[in-house]
């Protein structure tokens, strides 16, 4: 009787390997996973400047998930009592004119002055993919690493002006973690910055030379909001231009009507690269502080600005209550065709929407 031949190809029973981790500790962690702190917890810690459970808090407040935005507002309305005590410092420019690289040079002063920094950074969402880099921290190397400074980059999504529709929330938990400095990095891509002045105290326009900008010093808009002008990149060769472009923006600015609060705007040049205007920018904007505090501004603006948000808010409950209408989809979808053949008005397509829209609640 011969044996049977083996295959060259047959391999011999290996050991078989243990389990790399024990089952009863695998459950422990997936419960762990799966439990989120309570508000009490997320107060406590956030008030105790823990920037994890601060950075879990700011989710929620991203999170479209009802559930996560109903335990987001509960968190924010317990931090109150400790908010409202930072600067708060917007910052807007035109893509590449050195935000980033500001930011950081004016976060790194304000450490080195013993002052804890937060910076909510909006990266422009995709009109396509609906995606965002939210690069900031790989710009902001040095500031990232700072302990008394805490960077948060958010999708700017469809927001008005580029700013995150939630950062005004996220000042408030940034204040309660102690934060006595928050700068505001708006995404600057020439729309509206109505959103992000509305809930600053110090609005600074970044400007530069030798790019054409100096002809919309001319122009109403943005620059009418701005309480500064700082022309970035003021170095090298392009030291020359930006003193005669200050010149151009002084006296531009004298067009302009005077604020409500007799500020008259100032325009500094600055090289944020070599850490050059950095001082001399946070004593304008201590000595702006100081001036809006003394005469009552400061707090007459925070008022304004807090009915400012809460219509703000209304108008996009109100839209989002429109579009999540069972039936409004559909019925829109045809409205839409309805207009493409020309057989209705975008009047009276609003009008038998906005009616179904309200037999639907009625419902």
């Amino acid at each position: 009787m011969t044996s049977k031949k083996k295959s060259a190809l047959s391999e011999k029973e290996g050991v078989v390997p243990p389990p790399t981790t024990n089952k009863s500790a695998a459950k422990k962690i997936k419960l762990r996973r799966r439990s989120q702190p309570t508000v009490d917890e997320f107060v406590t810690q956030i008030c105790a400047g823990n920037i994890t459970y601060l950075s879990k808090a700011i989710t929620l407040i991203e999170s479209t998930n009802p559930k996560h935005k109903e335990k987001a507002n509960q968190i924010i309305e317990a931090c109150l009592p400790f908010a409202n005590n930072s600067v708060r410092i917007g910052i807007t420019g035109v893509p590449g004119v050195g935000k980033s690289t500001f930011i950081e040079a004016l976060g790194l002063a304000l450490t080195a002055q013993s002052h804890k920094v937060a910076v909510l950074a909006v990266d422009p969402s995709s009109s396509v993919n609906k995606g965002s880099i939210l690069g900031d921290k790989t710009r902001m190397e040095q500031l990232v690493t700072d302990p008394n400074a805490f960077i948060r980059p958010s999708p700017s999504g469809t927001s008005l002006g580029g700013v995150a529709q939630k950062t005004r929330e996220s000042i408030i938990l940034c204040e309660a973690a102690g934060y006595n400095h928050i700068i505001i990095e708006t995404v600057g891509v020439g729309q509206s910055e109505t959103a992000v002045h509305s809930m600053v105290d110090f609005f600074l326009l970044l400007k530069l030379a030798g790019a054409g900008d100096e002809l919309q010093g001319i122009k109403r808009g943005i620059i009418e909001m701005a309480d500064a002008i700082v022309i970035n990149k003021a170095d090298g060769d392009n030291e020359k231009p930006a003193k005669i472009a200050k010149v151009a923006f002084q006296r531009a600015l004298h067009l302009y009507p005077p604020k409500d609060n007799g500020w008259t705007p100032k325009v500094l040049l600055a090289s944020a690269l070599h850490f050059k205007g950095i001082d001399e920018i946070l004593a304008m904007i201590n000595t702006y502080m100081q001036q809006a505090q003394k005469d009552g501004y400061f707090q007459e603006k925070r008022t304004s600005q807090n009915s400012y948000w809460l219509l703000e808010t209304i108008e996009q409950q109100l839209k989002a209550s429109f579009y999540n209408s069972p039936n409004v989809p559909e019925a829109l979808q045809n409205e839409i065709e309805n207009l493409e053949n020309g057989s209705t008005t975008p009047f009276n397509a609003a009008k038998r929407l906005l009616k179904l829209q309200q037999a639907s609640k009625n419902t």
